[in-house]
Parts: structure tokens; sequence; C-alpha cells
């Protein structure tokens, strides 16, 4: 018993720090909050869906509230549509946080939800913990083979290597973060809109930045920026796109003391709040997230991720033109714009009663075109992410937003960019998706603040810390070893 309770706790605490998909929440300088997603659920809720079988399924995800809408609208056709075996199918919804609670106890008292989520970064640990199920007999091969390549691998594993073997998750999405900027503020600045095929350099940006920083009410202190950044998510894209990286190829060392071009995305990113004052302090974004300083009209640039668009095009919810262009070049980097991208997977449990019809029902929600329709806007008007379906995605839903019939920002195709790939655009998933969990990357996180703040400097804070994510690297891949072992 005493190897399953760490094990729950190994799989939920990886579980905490996802940085993933459509609805996850993702940790600020400040504290929890959404990227664009604020609004979340502030605690569970539990849908039971009535049919007239004897099977109870049960799922636990979290969600945004306009998630959970078209998601519970989904699934109760779902079981309308196989009313003579399921009886109930018990919907839960839950923040992020409380999610990786909630699974913790699951696991603990080996009482899994037939559905639930994984990210990439969780699928060893809960594959070679026995949680989750092979799904390669479960789903249509030829829908799993319309899905974009990169989020079908993530859910591939071997008992050794991510990308290769079964399948164990479906994804709810495929997201990525593009920059959005709020046109109205460039308009009063008198500045041209970013152009979407050929993305700002650092020092471009940062002149724009300049541009956009101001004291509108002449009280002697700023109260628009140029630019809100958030550690857990809005750092990664300076350091990617200037070629730097966290760890070496093989994701077995902490590489940021030596590696050059980490260090001056590093300096960058540090200058753009210690420096230049062009974004929010540290003090200032604990007062008050950059999330929300972007829907009040007070920031030139914010990420967004593919699952705010229908926030932002909610006039209730942000009323301003707006629209997406890249993330800056680093001078250092190979000339791409680069972001992350993320997913999360619908699993389902190893133990379930039912593997069937919980395949089947996850299909409903990831690889079935009516699903997808909903929830990418065509029969909804919300979109809520890019479609999973390839072809679907590359034709009628592109059409769809060029129609308005998708209410979607005019520069669609800098998403595409990040998750095709082209000679402007390049989206990869995170170091944390290679390695047995994403401690490392919390230590590196915990001590941001301190090199915002002029604490400590760039280089002293990459030194000292190096040491410390390497050994919380060097723990994870203990772990690996001794459950693949």
């Amino acid at each position: 018993m005493k190897g399953k309770v760490i094990s729950a706790m190994l799989c939920a605490s990886m579980l905490a720090t996802m940085l993933a998909g459509c609805s996850t929440t993702t940790t600020e300088e400040a504290g929890e909050s959404t990227t664009g997603t604020e609004a979340a659920a502030s605690s569970s809720s539990t849908a039971e869906l009535k049919g007239e079988g004897d099977k109870e399924i049960n799922i636990l995800i979290y969600a945004q509230e306009h998630e959970k809408v078209v998601y519970q609208q989904l699934i109760d056709e779902f079981t309308q549509a196989h009313k003579d075996e399921i009886k109930t199918v018990n919907f839960e919804v839950t923040t992020q946080d409380e999610y990786a609670t909630k699974m913790t106890a699951a696991m603990t008292a080996n009482d899994m939800p037939d559905i639930f989520y994984i990210g990439p970064e969780s699928v060893r640990s809960y594959v070679d913990n026995g949680y989750a199920l092979a799904l390669d007999d479960y789903v249509d091969q030829e829908a799993v083979d319309n899905l974009w390549p990169a989020i079908k691998s993530a859910y591939m594993y071997d008992g050794t290597n991510i990308g290769s073997g079964s399948l164990y998750c479906l994804p709810k999405d495929l997201s990525c973060f593009a920059f959005a900027y709020n046109k109205d503020l460039f308009d009063e600045a008198g500045l041209e809109y970013p152009d979407p095929e050929n993305p700002y350099t650092y020092d471009e940006f940062l002149e724009v930045c300049k541009a956009l920083t101001k004291d509108t009410d002449g009280d002697g202190e700023i109260d628009q920026w140029g630019v809100a950044n958030a550690n857990a998510f809005g750092f990664t894209p300076y350091v990617y796109g200037n070629g730097g990286h966290f760890l070496n190829e093989d994701y077995t060392k902490v590489v940021i003391a030596e590696n050059d071009a980490f260090k001056e995305a590093f300096q960058f990113y540090t200058d753009l709040t210690l420096t230049n004052q062009v974004t929010p302090s540290v003090e200032q974004d604990t007062a008050l997230g950059g999330y929300q300083r972007w829907l009040d009209g007070q920031i030139g640039f914010y990420a967004c991720g593919t699952w705010d668009v229908a926030a932002f095009m909610d006039d209730a919810t942000f009323p301003y033109e707006w629209d997406l262009c890249g993330w800056p070049v680093g001078p250092s980097g190979d000339g791409k714009s680069t972001a992350w991208l993320g997913t999360v997977g619908f699993a389902v449990s190893a133990d379930t009663e039912y593997p069937e019809l919980c395949a089947e029902l996850i299909q409903a929600l990831s690889t079935d075109l009516e699903g997808q329709q909903a929830l990418c806007g065509e029969t909804t008007g919300k979109s809520l992410q890019i479609p999973n379906i390839m072809d679907y995605a590359q034709t009628t839903f592109k059409e769809k937003v060029a129609d308005g019939t998708i209410p979607y920002a005019n520069n669609v195709d800098v998403i595409f960019g990040y998750i095709e790939g082209n000679d402007t655009y390049n989206g990869i998933f995170t170091e944390t998706t290679y390695t047995y969990n994403s401690e490392w990357w919390d230590i590196f996180l915990e001590g941001m603040p301190n090199v915002l703040t002029g604490n400590i400097s760039v280089e002293d804070y990459c030194n000292e810390v190096q040491p410390k994510m390497q050994e919380a690297l060097d723990n994870a891949i203990e772990l690996q070893n001794s459950a693949t072992n």
C-alpha cells in the first residue's frame, strides 16, 4: 500500500504543475490564476446525466464555465444515445488545483474515475503505475490517424519512450500560446499593427512596448504597460525564440548556467520589468494580475491560448479590438518566433468496468466531427479550441473563421503557424513534457521574482539555482528508472 500511495502522490504532483491545453490553469507571479481564464469555476460541481440502463460512469476533469456547458451538452447527448446502457454519468468539473487533490485521493483510495485528464508529462507515470488503459483496441484508428501528429505522439508510450508504442489518451485539444495585442491602444499611440508574417525582434518589441507604456491620468504613476508577462507560461517563448533551452538534448542535464542564449533571453525578459519598466512590477502584479489588467485595457500585449479566444471575442469580457501576432524573436535564435504547444488528454481508467463505452465517449469529445464542430464554434458560436481533426481544421474551420461563422481573431494563421510549423513560426512542447516530473522547473520558477525585483542578477541566479534543479531532475530520472525497471 505504501508504494501505491507514493505513486499516487507522484502522479498528482505532476498534475498540479501541468501546463496544458485549453482549460489549464497556470501559475502567475502573484499566485494561481488562469491564462485568460480567471473566470474559471471556483469549486467543484457534479451533473448527473441520466439514462435507462444499468451502467454508471464517473468523469472528473477541470474546465472553465463556458467549456463545461459545451462538454456537458455533448456528454448528455451521448448519454441519451446510449440510454439503454447508461444509468448515470456523473460529470464532475473542478479547478485544476482541486483536480490534483481529488486525483491524489482517488489514487490513494484505489477508486479512480472512469475518465479523467492526463497531460503528456504525466503519461509515463500513470502508465507505469497502472492507472491508464491502453486505447489501441478500443478506438477508431482512422480517426486517430487524422489527429495532429504532435498530439497523437504525445500520448503514445512504449514503456521507455514517449512518441511510440500504445496510445493512452485521446486529446482534449492541441493548443498554443500566441501573442495577442490590443489594437485600440496601438491606435491611440499612433503605432502600426504588428505584422503577423514578420515578428518583432527583441529591439523592435522593446521600442513598441515603450511607446505603449504610459501614465494615462497624469498622476505620476504608470497605469498602462506595453506587455504583461507571467513567468509560468510567458517566459519560455522568449527563451525558445532566442535559441535557449533549460535542458540538454536528452533531457538529463540542466544547462541554464552555461547556455548563453538562455541567459540572454532571461536578461531581456528581466529588463522588460526591472530596467525598462514596460511591464507591471512584481509588486504591481501581485496587486492585480496581468490577465485582469489585459481585460481592463491596461496592457498592449498578452499571451493568448487557443482557449482564450472565445472570452476575448466576447465584448462583455473584453470590449476592445484585438488580434494575434507572434512572440518576439531573439538575436541568438533561428529567426523563428517560437511558442510552446500544450495539450491535455482524456484517459480511461485501467480498472473501469466499461472500457468500450468509456472509449466511445472520449471519442465523442475528441475525434468525432460533431463534437469538434461544437467545441470549435461552428455550431455553438464560441471557439474553445482549434480542431483536433486535421482535415477539418485546415479546411472547413478556417473557412468558417473567414466568413464569420466562427468568431475568431483575423490572424488565425498565427496559431496554425505555431501548430504546423513554417518559415516564420515554430511550436514545441516544453521540456517538462519529456521528464518524469516537473519539480526541476518548479524550483526555477520559485526564485524568478527575486531576479525581477533586482535582488539577484540573472547570472548569479542561474549559477545558484542550476544545482538545485539538477538534483530534482536526477531524482526524477531515478524515479523513472525505478518505475520502468
